[in-house]
């Protein structure tokens, strides 16, 4: 029996969710040698409301392409958490901007909150790099495409000129994860 992931990317227009979804999908297919897919929303959500990205990843043919309940739910705006935390599978991975997704329930049993936008500004002095570090910090946690892969297509896909500090975003985001990962193992009711 193989496996499907369904991921969806959320946040507001400018966030570089539809960069991250493209950079997941081909670190997928084209690097991995694994069947994805990816789309993004058009529409109201293009005007600035709840933007999306949307990626399959399988390694099995994926027949239906639209993501219908996520696995993995990234929120970067209290807009996106609330239009789409309804559909996140029940055992789904959440994963929260600490600083912009502030009214959520606690409850989920894989919820994640990362101040991704702050550590952009503080380490890099570019918020747009957030969308490096969530990619790192998705990928980590999700574990199906590898690290080698997504820096491949990172390198890919990201404006020439920006290559070091996108890929130190990355970095950063795969250690956030690890050290989130670390901390809520040793700490359990975290």
């Amino acid at each position: 029996m193989g496996y499907r992931y369904e991921l969806r990317l959320s946040g507001d227009v400018g966030h570089g969710l539809i960069l991250i979804g493209k950079i997941l999908a081909e670190a997928a297919a084209i690097y991995d040698g694994l069947n994805a897919i990816q789309t993004q929303s058009y529409g109201e959500e293009s005007r600035g409301e709840a933007n999306r990205s949307e990626v399959i990843i399988s390694d099995e043919d994926i027949v239906f392409p639209k993501v219908e309940r996520p696995d993995l739910l990234l929120c970067l705006s209290q807009v996106a958490h609330d239009r789409y935390i309804d559909q996140l599978k029940s055992d789904g991975f959440l994963i929260i901007d600490s600083q912009r997704v502030l009214d959520f329930s606690d409850d989920h049993e894989k919820l994640f909150s990362f101040p991704f936008f702050q550590t952009a500004l503080d380490e890099f002095k570019d918020e747009s790099m957030a969308s490096s570090i969530a990619l790192g910090v998705v990928a980590d946690l999700l574990g199906v495409v590898s690290p080698r892969a997504v820096h491949l297509a990172l390198r890919a896909r990201i404006p020439k000129g920006s290559e070091e500090m996108n890929e130190k975003a990355l970095k950063r985001g795969y250690q956030m994860a690890k050290e989130k990962l670390s901390s809520t193992m040793m700490n359990p009711e975290l």
